[in-house]
């Protein structure tokens, strides 16, 4: 959430910046609650002024044995009248964090301007696509020909958009998970964590989930519950309302997790295979930074989520995402992208994000420095590390062989008992 002041002070330039995201945005009601807020603010201190001052002039007149009864009487209405305009400045109050709640983050500096993806500019790339001499096969069918991805039986318990893998899928997926939380535990520094699978509006309203992308959550009916779209959105709110140490700073955090989504909108696209379902896992990292470090904090997330692509050797890219094809709560982000043989192209597998102070500021997340007794808000980052269904994908396309196997990366096989190869039951 941007702050009141600054949004106040920097009007032009905060229209501007936001404009940069795809569209003109209408700031006109920013300015009119903001108008009347400090109207009410101005009359209301007035009036509680013009009391405090009745208040003296009552005690001067009782203690002279005069009439203070007109005075009194005046008051009575005073009082009410302040009342009346408490009540409706906390209504303008309301409207006005409705209305900021609803503003995306502003984006960097450093952020290329763009209107879509091809503007976003490739910042390096590494490894090279492999070579076939025959035609690529997609995953659904390298699966399928396994024995190892189902979707028609998905189908049947759930619908559409749900996978379930089976003997050496389930391996596979269980490994990728394994891998990764070892190689960010054990190398990377992160500390793991299992949070809930479900979690309350106000969660998901700390990192910017609600109240623009409801549509986009699965709700538990009846409950104030959601199912989580990432495991960001527990992680990051495990500080809310917090006051961290300077010293504590960086903190952090790896999960896996499953996560839910509609994908409201997203019909027609990718029906296909696993790349767009509405339960995948995932593992997640998320770090709290002091805002001069939060920059250095997203370079280095980011190399420890392009090195799991690195370890298991398939060909990938970093692109910076223009300001049009950021995220909701991003000022900054970085797309890590693999390639996929059977499609010639790359796809994304990671989203690596600096929020700044738009998700503390929403969540309560504070830190104080050494020596100062004033609390700043602290930096939130978070980025996949990565995508475990679309990793999958990977391994299983640019491992694929000619037989129909697929080639285990030397990464993986202490997870999967020394196994090389994938082959079918």
């Amino acid at each position: 959430m941007l702050e009141i002041s600054f949004v106040r002070d920097q009007f032009d330039a905060v229209r501007e910046r936001l404009a940069s995201r795809g569209g003109a945005v209408d700031l006109a009601p920013f300015s009119d609650l903001d108008t009347e807020r400090r109207r009410l603010l101005k009359e209301s201190e007035a009036l509680k002024q013009r009391k405090n001052q009745a208040s003296e002039e009552v005690a001067r007149l009782k203690r002279e044995g005069g009439d203070a009864s007109p005075i009194i009487t005046e008051m009575r209405e005073v009082g009410d009248r302040i009342r009346e305009m408490d009540d409706r400045l906390k209504i303008v109050d309301e409207r006005l964090r409705d209305f900021l709640l609803t503003l995306p983050n502003l984006p960097h500096e450093s952020v290329p301007v763009g209107k879509g993806s091809c503007d976003n500019s490739l910042v390096r790339s590494w490894g090279e696509p492999p070579k076939f001499d025959y035609e690529p096969r997609p995953h659904w069918e390298i699966g399928a020909g396994l024995g190892i991805l189902d979707f028609e039986r998905a189908a049947k318990i759930a619908g559409a958009r749900f996978a379930v893998l089976t003997g050496g899928g389930a391996r596979l997926e269980r490994a990728l998970i394994n891998f990764m939380l070892d190689v960010h535990t054990r190398e990377n520094g992160y500390r793991e964590v299992l949070p809930p699978f479900m979690v309350n509006s106000k969660t998901l309203l700390g990192t910017g989930q609600l109240p623009k992308f409801k549509a986009d959550l699965f709700w538990i009916e009846g409950t104030d519950y959601g199912l989580i779209p990432t495991a960001e959105v527990p992680v990051t709110n495990l500080h809310g309302s917090e006051i961290l140490e300077e010293r504590q700073l960086p903190i952090r955090y790896v999960a896996w997790t499953p996560c839910f989504r509609s994908e409201a909108g997203s019909y027609g696209r990718d029906v296909r295979g696993l790349i767009r379902q509405h339960q995948f896992n995932k593992v997640e990292l998320v770090s709290f930074a002091k805002p001069e470090a939060s920059y250095d904090e997203l370079e280095r997330m980011t190399r420890c989520a392009a090195g799991i692509l690195e370890r298991l050797g398939v060909h990938h890219r970093i692109v910076t995402l223009c300001t049009a094809d950021m995220g909701f709560s991003s000022a900054k982000t970085y797309d890590i992208e693999v390639w996929l043989p059977s499609e010639r192209t790359f796809r994304e597998i990671s989203s690596c994000s600096n929020c700044e102070a738009f998700q503390a500021r929403r969540a309560g997340i504070r830190f104080k420095r050494e020596g100062k007794g004033k609390t700043e808000l602290a930096h939130t980052l978070n980025g996949s590390g990565l995508a475990v269904g679309r990793t999958l994908i990977a391994v299983l396309e640019n491992f694929q062989q000619r037989d129909g196997s697929v080639l285990v990366p030397g990464a993986l096989r202490p997870y999967l008992d020394g196994l090389e190869r994938i082959e079918r039951d």
